[in-house]
């Protein structure tokens, strides 16, 4: 007799494309940062925590004690609080009057970066019956949001002054800390300091100054003040080629897949869209299944390599949307072997600042470009 059909379809097999995050990595980042810094640590995690997956960094860098996160929009901050996370959370972007309600209700602290976005706050705060808690935004040079330094004092003492805002913190954004030689860190420093005394002429107590951001731990220590806001260099990552490494960190990602299809191309053909590559002989090629849509860089097209049983082999044509090719020469590879597109195999490696330099790009493109559909494994993790 026949078997009876459950009607229900086969289990599907995880993608062999994956992202692993090292949280042992990050806690021993953390742990560096610190040590460094010697002042609490926000630590940000915007962007889905740069590519490394917004909720489990968070509830990680919690259970590590960090001492405030930061995202860039409410949604994060709200998809934070649903998951649990209770430590501090500042959301660092561009409010708007009708969101102001969403921060309160859900605990969340606000950037406040005009006389009349303090407004909007106060009045949803005096609302609710419920004060709100509030950083400033001073304008030092960045000319993105916040109010001018040298126009600051009305500002600043209307927050001193408000009923319904609870003034927590008081911060700036450095423009050009990724390159120690810059000056501008310097001057921008000296205008934020400048506005934060207005406080301390008030006689009021001094909220939290956060000035550093990845480039101001790894190069500035006066901009350190009462708390640094570390994003890339916390995911083992410098900012910019020009950064310097005075903090040991480790990288928390690596990405890898499998090859899914090997074939001999001979001498002659070409490979991929618009046949820009050409094999001038006989040569081994493999296909890997990953992307641009995947978010990694079609720019990599016959510039970037990959790991394959520990050697490294070039990309040859160009990245497709879901699949690229890697020629392996006269090596040997079989269905299922493992590829590192980032990360360590044998004795060799890729990084992000690898990748970053031959897309033409900044590792923070790379790291954010990494999208949901390549799954995330989360390794290590034991609370400190």
């Amino acid at each position: 007799m026949p078997a009876i059909s459950s009607g229900n379809p086969p289990a599907v097999s995880e993608r062999p494309t994956r992202i692993v995050v090292d949280l042992d990595h990050l806690a021993f980042n953390l742990r560096s940062i610190r040590a460094h810094v010697g002042v609490p640590v926000m630590g940000i995690v915007k962007a889905n925590a740069y590519g490394h997956g917004l909720v489990p960094v968070a509830l990680h860098l919690q259970a590590q004690g960090v001492e405030q996160l930061g995202v860039a929009f409410v949604e994060e901050g709200i998809a934070l609080r649903q998951a649990g996370v209770t430590a501090p959370v500042l959301v660092m972007g561009g409010i708007f009057g009708p969101q102001v309600a969403q921060f309160i209700a859900h605990d969340l602290e606000i950037t406040v970066s005009s006389l009349d976005k303090l407004r909007q706050v106060e009045a949803a705060a005096e609302a609710m019956g419920r004060k709100a808690v509030i950083h400033l935004k001073i304008d030092t040079g960045m000319e993105r949001v916040g109010v001018h330094s040298y126009s600051a004092r009305p500002f600043i003492e209307a927050a001193v002054a408000s009923k319904w805002c609870v003034l927590k913190g008081i911060y700036s954004h450095l423009a050009c800390s990724d390159d120690p030689s810059s000056p501008m860190t310097g001057q921008q420093t000296e205008r934020f300091l400048e506005a934060c005394a207005h406080i301390e002429r008030m006689g009021a107590p001094m909220p939290i100054r956060h000035l550093a951001n990845s480039g101001g731990v790894l190069h500035f220590p006066e901009t350190w003040l009462d708390m640094v806001r570390p994003g890339i260099v916390l995911y083992g990552v410098q900012p910019d080629p020009a950064s310097h490494r005075t903090v040991a960190v480790k990288p928390v990602m690596s990405l890898a897949s499998q090859v899914v299809y090997f074939k001999v191309v001979k001498a002659g053909n070409t490979v991929s869209y618009g046949a820009t590559w050409k094999a001038d002989h006989d040569t081994r090629v493999v296909t890997v299944p990953i992307g641009y849509g995947d978010g990694y860089p079609r720019a990599l097209s016959s510039r970037g390599d990959v790991l394959i049983r520990g050697a490294r082999h070039p990309i040859v044509g160009r990245v497709c949307m879901d699949q690229f090719m890697v020629d392996i020469g006269q090596g040997s590879a079989w269905n299922e072997d493992e590829v590192v597109l980032i990360g360590a195999q044998g004795d060799q490696a890729i990084t992000v600042e690898d990748l970053a330099q031959l897309a033409g790009v900044i590792p923070y493109e790379i790291l954010v470009g990494l999208n949901d559909r390549i799954p995330r494994e989360y390794r290590g993790g034991v609370s400190a």
